[in-house]
């Protein structure tokens, strides 16, 4: 009941107000009446000639039958045209959706590398600057220590110094020479903690000089290492994007073939049931044809017994 409401709706969409059926009805009617009015009126006149003429008008019926179903075929195939067109233009919009997706996801995780190496490269520049500042606050640290340090000791000398000159104020000309070796001294001393000093900067300076070095070529042994470690899983990750596609390429064609399947199936169903319905149209009018051929006949054999 569903297929035949289903069916009467397309048809009425499809052909109009008028449909196939009632037209066929139609035009066998007007083809019945056609046909008994010429064999009535040639009834009289020769018995061949009626079979002739019914003859010639079981075949012209025949010919538009023919020429009905030949239209009907082209109808259903037009529609079907129409159907297969409909499904590869959505086909095609599904595609140009699935590249637009593909190529956005390259976009984020080209940007996503970007910024993690921007983040990389901020946390190596102010782990460098760290390191100039902490060398250099260690430099003054020393240099004031070692500073104190010598004040301390002139102070020290200098309290000596008094004590000895008010202790020894008569051996002042002993003293003279003693201050004056001292301070011979004491310059070979100064002399002594300058070049130590200079010394000691220029291997704290070759010192720092290698911590560098040899950071630059730890980090460049990390940034090879990483370079390295990306290459690997962007290839990796090219790989596996080119199976996953081709999982979903072979995923959409299982479904399309599913679908066209399906959509074979259907079709074979609905001309399985356009054909029940008309054979069953055709019996009934078939049926309603003989009964009218019979009632038609029964009518002329009274007149003709009545006449009789």
């Amino acid at each position: 009941y569903l297929a035949r409401k289903f069916f009467y709706l397309w048809a009425k969409m499809t052909f109009g107000q008028v449909l196939p059926s009632k037209a066929r009805c139609f035009y066998d009617q007007k083809i019945l009446q056609k046909a008994f009015g010429e064999w009535k009126e040639q009834w009289t006149v020769c018995r061949g000639k009626k079979l002739s003429l019914s003859a010639d008008n079981y075949y012209r019926h025949l010919l538009l039958n023919l020429i009905f179903k030949a239209w009907r075929a082209y109808v259903c195939q037009q529609q079907g045209k129409r159907n297969k067109y409909c499904v590869a233009e959505s086909h095609a919009k599904k595609q140009t959706l699935l590249r637009t997706w593909r190529r956005w996801l390259v976009y984020v995780g080209v940007q996503r590398t970007k910024h993690g190496m921007q983040s990389v490269a901020l946390a190596f520049r102010e782990r460098s600057c760290l390191r100039i500042s902490w060398a250099m606050w260690r430099r003054q640290q020393y240099q004031k220590c070692s500073g104190r340090k010598m004040n301390i000791l002139a102070l020290q000398h200098w309290a000596q110094s008094l004590q000895f000159r008010a202790w020894l104020q008569w051996r002042e000309l002993y003293l003279y020479t003693q201050n004056e070796k001292q301070k011979d001294t004491r310059a070979v001393t100064h002399h002594q903690h300058w070049e130590l000093r200079r010394c000691m900067g220029a291997w704290l300076g070759y010192l720092n000089l290698h911590r560098v070095k040899k950071r630059q070529n730890e980090l460049a042994q990390e940034f090879h290492r990483r370079r390295t470690l990306r290459r690997c899983f962007s290839d990796w990750q090219l790989s596996w994007e080119c199976r996953r596609r081709m999982q979903a390429h072979q995923r959409d064609l299982d479904k399309q073939a599913a679908r066209i399947a399906l959509w074979r199936v259907f079709a074979h169903w609905k001309h399985y049931v356009v054909l029940c319905v008309e054979e069953a149209q055709q019996c009934e009018l078939a049926e309603k044809h003989y009964k009218c051929h019979l009632l038609v006949l029964q009518k002329y054999w009274n007149r003709w017994k009545s006449r009789l």
